[in-house]
């Protein structure tokens, strides 16, 4: 089983890509592609747009926007915010 520097709910900033910077929450682990679906914290955005065939759901197809997966080397854990005291 492979071990990554990322679990589910953890905070993280992505290294690369359109959304360097960024940060972000972990929803899900994808340990066969080493892949990780992401929350933005900016709000309601999401990170790309994936085309969809025909079907009796969805009867148009075409481009729907949804969370797309990041490889884990493109992210960092976010630093753990000071304590007060």
């Amino acid at each position: 089983m492979k071990k990554y520097h990322v679990k589910k709910n953890d905070q993280v900033v992505v290294n690369s890509g359109n959304y360097r910077g960024e940060k972000a929450t972990v929803v899900a682990v994808l340990t066969k592609n080493d892949r990780v679906v992401l929350k933005l914290d900016k709000g309601d955005a999401k990170l790309g747009k994936r085309t969809i065939k025909k079907s009796k759901a969805n009867p148009n197809g075409g481009l729907v926007e949804r969370a797309v997966s990041v490889h884990v080397s493109n992210l960092k854990k976010a630093a753990a915010e000071a304590k007060s005291e």
